[in-house]
């Protein structure tokens, strides 16, 4: 029979492999399940507790091995990267996520108007204006955004705040367009979870004329730093699938969406055509009764110098 040490006498009271005992005037093998599943941490923990006899129960929550007469093994997880990589349930992009000019409507305080300095910008549903004005109409969207940190080996970019702005059914863009300058509709910024993703609950945007069907979206290494354009650390767009465009551009609210969406596609748009958009274009479930979801995971590399995000004053929206 193994012989069990004898506590050591210390001046905080007796202790058993530097664990203080819970019932001092009792022996180590008295001291309780409690205690008996900590020894059983380390090998010589296991080894002592064995030789005593612990409750076959406590051994088989706590042994890493099946126990005899299984006919399942279990094999032993595989040791953790120090740095954790995205999740293996999201597929890291092929490359980085292009940069894109803000174009001419980001309220952003690059070209004068600046919605990022409201107290009510974080948000998650950025369909009614932030003072409570007007509400955008069109078909639900919840939007997905999952950025990844491709200098930290493609890890989960988590607490970087990410501004989206996207025009309404009509193709205005608040705080810009004739008759909707005071609405703030269809802008939020949210911080990014331990997964580096962001939500956000909207609208189908519509498709105006010169453009293909997009989101534009601003990535910021923290919400203190949303206050100043130039601290975004990327500035890209999302592309919309020409499927589910079609769909909700065939109903009355979209009017005008479908003839614009008929003379432009992914390879002749001014932003998407260097690659088709092949970097930007999201993945779109959903129905226009129900809403569609609409996600994309975008890999942010701050190594690089961004090349974009300054207004424009052209047609590149």
């Amino acid at each position: 029979m193994t012989r069990i040490p004898e506590p050591t006498q210390t001046p905080d009271g007796p202790q058993y492999e530097g664990r203080p005992l819970v019932r001092v005037e009792d022996e180590v093998v008295d001291q309780g399940a409690g205690f008996d599943i900590r020894t059983l941490i380390s090998r010589r923990g296991v080894l002592s507790l064995v030789g005593i006899g612990l409750g076959a129960a406590t051994l088989a929550a706590c042994a890493p091995a099946s126990s005899a007469g299984s006919t399942s093994t279990k094999t032993p997880s595989a040791t953790k990267s120090p740095t954790p990589a995205a999740s293996a349930s999201v597929a890291v992009p092929a490359g980085e996520i292009p940069d894109e000019t803000a174009g001419p409507y980001p309220g952003d305080g690059s070209n004068g108007v600046d919605v990022l300095t409201d107290s009510g910008i974080i948000r998650s549903d950025i369909r009614s204006s932030i003072d409570a004005g007007a509400t955008a109409a069109g078909v639900t969207m919840a939007l997905s955004l999952t950025i990844l940190d491709a200098a930290n080996n493609n890890a989960p970019f988590e607490n970087v705040a990410v501004y989206v702005w996207h025009c309404d059914a009509q193709g205005r863009y608040s705080m810009y367009s004739s008759g909707i300058e005071g609405e703030t509709y269809l802008r939020g910024v949210q911080v990014a979870d331990s997964h580096g993703t962001v939500t956000f609950t909207s609208i189908f945007p519509a498709c105006y004329s010169g453009r293909w069907p997009h989101i534009h979206f601003e990535v910021y290494p923290a919400v203190s730093d949303i206050a100043d354009s130039s601290n975004a650390i990327a500035t890209s767009q999302i592309a919309l699938p020409e499927n589910a465009c079609d769909s909700v551009y065939a109903l009355a609210d979209y009017s005008g969406s479908s003839t614009n969406l008929s003379q432009v596609s992914l390879t002749s748009d001014n932003v998407f055509s260097d690659d088709g958009g092949a970097l930007q274009l999201a993945t779109v479930t959903g129905d226009t009764t129900s809403g569609y979801s609409v996600s994309l995971t975008a890999l942010v590399d701050t190594s690089t110098t961004p090349s974009a995000g300054s207004a424009s004053s052209g047609g590149n929206r």
